[in-house]
């Protein structure tokens, strides 16, 4: 899978780096939660461990926008979200999995100038970018990995980290990179993470930013990661929460990745996360027995099959 191509690989000019004029900052309280109409109480949302029979999540809200342009073109996956620590390099790490499973060539790289999470998968050959240098984004090296994009034809998944975050959002703004991406035929699609817990306003407010400053041909899936507690606030769902209704024709897109309780499924998936490893070598390796393979097998069968009806 590994490529001896990778953006820092290139001889280059000298590289220029400047200080990125600041973005308006995010709002001190994500924007309003409610619905702006009346709508019926949701059920309790269950709390138990994941089963085979755990209904899918993945809905395509946006029934305008052709499937054609994420199934046929090659895309260019972005995970952003501007909360760190909910659930990025996981999310990247399972958009590969599910793109390589299909028999998709898939060039994954890593920019978070932090947490290099997704570098530490040794299957997916991770490129690791230096995008930040001294607290402001060294735009040549970005200017380098748009020209990979470009020219190779594969996938891309990039993984972005929150402390880069706001300058990188303000490059692809200013460098109108989306357009040039799609100028070359391939499309661009942005995830997003909600969480709940004490984070969800914080992963609402970086949703909301991105669907506000991506342009309109960018595909935006939402993450809804439940792993810290149900995505909730005063009494609505995220689809009934008005940050969503306000940007709902954005969104090609919903998966749920649901909450994993107790000492089976939750610890299974947390030793598969922390040794950085992949659903299919799981799958071969010893340290995981019968049952824990056979759970995980069902994790990624909830989450693959909510991805087929995105792709």
């Amino acid at each position: 899978m590994s490529q001896d191509n990778s953006p820092t690989s290139r001889s280059r000019s000298p590289r220029r780096q400047r200080q990125s004029p600041p973005l308006p900052p995010p709002p001190a309280e994500a924007p309003e939660l409610a619905s702006s109409q009346p709508q019926s109480q949701p059920p309790a949302a269950s709390e138990g461990v994941l089963s085979p029979s755990t209904p899918l999540a993945a809905t395509t809200t946006n029934s305008s926008d052709p499937v054609r342009s994420i199934t046929v073109m090659k895309n260019v996956h972005f995970t952003l979200q501007g909360k760190g620590g909910v659930g990025k390099s996981l999310v990247s790490s399972l958009i590969a999995q599910y793109l390589r499973d299909k028999g998709e060539a898939v060039t994954v790289v890593d920019t978070d100038p932090v947490n290099a999470t997704l570098a530490g998968y040794k299957a997916f050959g991770t490129q690791r970018l230096e995008l930040m240098e001294n607290g402001s984004l060294v735009e040549r090296n970005f200017d380098q990995l748009m020209e990979q994009v470009i020219e190779q034809d594969t996938h891309f998944v990039i993984d972005n980290g929150a402390a880069s975050f706001i300058p990188l959002s303000y490059y692809i703004a200013e460098n109108d990179a989306i357009n040039v991406i799609g100028d070359h035929g391939k499309q661009v699609v942005i995830h997003t993470v909600i969480t709940g817990g004490q984070a969800i306003r914080d992963t609402l407010a970086g949703f909301n930013a991105l669907a506000e400053q991506m342009p309109g041909n960018a595909q935006i899936i939402v993450w809804l990661n439940e792993f810290f507690g149900d995505i909730e606030a005063e009494g609505k769902t995220f689809e009934e929460m008005k940050v969503y209704q306000n940007h709902k024709d954005r969104v090609r897109g919903l998966i749920r990745i649901p909450r994993q309780t107790g000492s089976t499924f939750g610890k299974d998936v947390q030793l598969m996360l922390d040794n950085k490893l992949t659903f299919d070598e799981v799958a071969q390796s010893p340290t995981f027995g019968l049952m824990a393979k056979s759970r995980l097998a069902q994790v990624r069968k909830t989450i693959f099959d909510q991805l087929a009806i995105l792709y």
